[in-house]
C-alpha cells in the first residue's frame, strides 16, 4: 500500500531532525515523515563520551520529544530506492512512499581501510547506533591494550577519554608526522600530543599500520617499519565518506566532490529533492574548492536552510561556503580552529599575516582557576581580511572561536578586529588592556609593516 506525505526526511541524524523541525515553523499544515534506519540515534558528538563520562551509555541517546510534539512521524526502515519521476521512495521491506518535496539526509559511513586482517573480530569502526556503541564500550572496559587507529579529532577525543581508566595502556596511531594536523597548525599540535602523553596515552605518529594481528580475534598492530604492538581492542577513528549511493542509483551527481551535488538552497539538480549534512556536497568558504568537513554544527545549519526553503525560497542566503570549525578538549585544555590555517592558506598560495597574542581569561591572574590563552590569527596581507583562528586554553575559551568564526563570516578586516567593543569580567574574561583578540589583531599589524 502507498503511503502519502509531503515532506519526506531520509535519514534521522541531527540534519534530518532539524530540517523536519524547521519545515514545521514554515510550513504548518505540511505532514512530515522521517524515515530512520536505526531504531536507537545516538548524539554523534557525544561518542566517545560513553567511556567514563557519561555514567552509562544510554545517556548519550537521541532524545526525539522534540519531533513527536511537534506531529513529526517517524518509522525505522531502510530506504532502497528514490523513484524520482513519480517522487516515492521504496524501503527495503516493500513499503511505498509517496512525497510532494524530499529531503536526503543518509549521513555518512566510517571509513574501513584496506589493510590486512580488518575485518577480524574486536576492531570497531564508529557507528552512530546505540545497541553497537554499547557493546563497544563494555568490550573496551574488559580489554587491557587499546589501540586507537587515527589521529584527528576523533581519535583524540576517545584516547583522553579512555586514558581515564587506569588499568588500560591506550595507544593513539597516526599516519602524518603530527596529531590533529588538517585543522591546525604545528604548535597547537603539539599542545594536544603533550596534554595526552601526560595523561600515559602513548602516541604513535608517522605510522602506517600494515596488518591486524591475531587469529580470530585481534591480539596486535603491525607498522609499516616492521615494529609490532599489543591490542585486544582496536577503534577506528580515520574519519567517514558521504553516504551517497540511494542518490547515486536515482541519477543524481556528486559534482567533483564525494558529496552530492547541491546549489546555495540545498537543492539537488531535481528541484523537488533536497539533500543535507554529511552526505550533501560542500564548497570551502574562500576557494569554493570541494571540502571534505563534516561537522554536526554545519549539518544543522544545511538542514535550517532546507526546511525553509522547501517550497519557495524564503531565508535567501549570502554565505557562501563551509567555514571548516572545530572546538575539542583533551582534559582541561581546549582546542578550536576556523578557516584557514596558516599551513592551508600558505598552500592555497594565499599572501597573509599572523598575529598572536597570550592572555590569562581572568583579571588579575591570581584568581582562582584562572588559565592561559594562546591566539592566533591569520589575516589576507594586503586586503587584511580575517581568513583563520586557532585558540588554546581552558574551557573559557571555547566560545572563543565562534566569534572568530562570525568574523570570517561577515569578512571582518584587522582593524575592525583591534577595535571591536567586547565585555569584559574579572571573573569571565581577560583583562581588557591584555584582551587576546584584539592584540593578535594588532600583533598582525606589526607584522605587516615589516615586510
Amino acid at each position: 500500500m502507498d503511503h502519502k506525505t509531503d515532506i519526506l526526511i531520509i535519514g534521522g541524524g541531527p540534519s534530518g531532525t532539524v530540517c523536519a523541525l524547521t519545515a514545521k515553523k514554515y510550513y504548518p499544515g505540511k505532514e512530515i515523515l522521517i524515515i530512520k534506519n536505526v531504531a536507537n540515534n545516538v548524539i554523534p558528538c557525544g561518542i566517545p563520551y560513553m567511556f567514563s563520562s557519561l555514567d552509562k551509555p544510554e545517556k548519550n541517546k537521541f532524545d526525539d520529544s522534540a519531533l513527536r510534539n511537534a506531529g513529526i512521524e517517524m518509522l525505522v526502515g531502510e530506504a532502497k530506492e528514490i523513484d524520482r519521476e513519480n517522487k516515492k521512495v521504496i524501503t527495503t521491506d516493500g513499503g511505498i512512499y509517496l512525497y510532494e518535496k524530499l529531503v536526503i539526509a543518509t549521513g555518512s559511513n566510517p571509513i574501513i581501510p584496506d589493510i590486512k586482517g580488518i575485518n577480524k573480530k574486536g576492531i570497531y569502526p564508529i557507528h552512530k547506533n546505540l545497541d553497537y556503541l554499547k557493546s563497544l564500550v563494555d568490550e573496551i572496559k574488559e580489554s587491557k591494550n587499546v589501540a586507537i587507529i587515527g589521529g584527528g579529532f576523533i581519535g583524540v577525543e576517545f584516547a583522553d577519554e579512555i586514558s581515564k581508566f587506569k588499568d588500560k595502556k591506550v595507544y593513539l596511531i597516526e599516519l602524518l608526522p603530527r596529531l590533529l594536523t588538517n585543522s591546525f597548525d604545528e604548535e597547537f599540535c603539539t599542545l594536544a600530543e603533550e596534554k595526552l602523553k601526560s595523561q600515559t596515552v602513548e602516541v604513535l605518529t608517522n605510522k602506517g599500520v600494515v596488518e591486524i594481528l591475531g587469529s580470530s580475534k585481534v591480539d596486535g598492530i603491525k607498522f609499516s617499519d616492521g615494529s609490532e604492538i599489543a591490542a585486544d581492542a582496536v577503534i577506528l577513528g580515520i574519519g567517514s565518506i558521504p553516504d551517497t549511493e540511494l542518490a547515486l542509483k536515482s541519477g543524481l551527481s556528486l559534482g567533483k566532490g564525494n558529496g552530492i551535488w547541491v546549489d546555495e538552497y540545498m537543492r539537488t539538480a531535481d528541484q523537488d529533492v533536497f539533500a543535507i549534512g554529511d552526505c550533501a556536497g560542500k564548497r570551502e568558504f574562500f576557494t569554493r574548492k570541494d571540502s571534505p568537513t563534516m561537522l554536526a554544527s554545519i549539518a544543522t545549519s544545511e538542514a535550517r536552510i532546507a526546511g525553509a526553503n522547501l517550497y519557495s525560497l524564503k531565508v535567501v542566503r549570502e554565505n557562501k561556503g563551509v567555514i571548516a570549525a572545530y572546538s575539542t578538549c583533551v582534559s582541561d585544555l581546549v582546542l578550536a580552529s576556523a578557516g584557514l590555517t596558516e599551513k592551508t592558506a600558505r598552500e592555497e598560495g594565499f599572501e597573509i599575516i599572523i598575529g598572536k597574542a597570550k592572555a590569562v581569561d581572568k583579571h588579575p591572574g591570581a584568581l582562582p582557576d584562572a588559565s592561559p590563552v594562546m591566539v592566533k590569527l591569520i589575516f589576507s596581507k594586503d586586503s587584511e581580511v580575517l581568513m583563520g583562528g586557532q585558540i588554546a586554553g581552558g574551557f573559557s575559551c571555547a566560545e572563543l572561536i565562534n566569534i572568530i568564526v562570525m568574523g570570517i563570516e561577515s569578512r571582518i578586516l584587522r582593524n575592525e578586529m583591534e577595535t571591536f567593543q567586547f565585555a569584559t569580567h574579572p571573573y569571565l574574561t581577560p583583562s581588557p588592556v591584555t584582551y587576546h583578540l584584539i592584540n593578535a589583531a594588532m600583533n598582525a599589524k606589526k607584522q605587516n609593516g615589516h615586510h
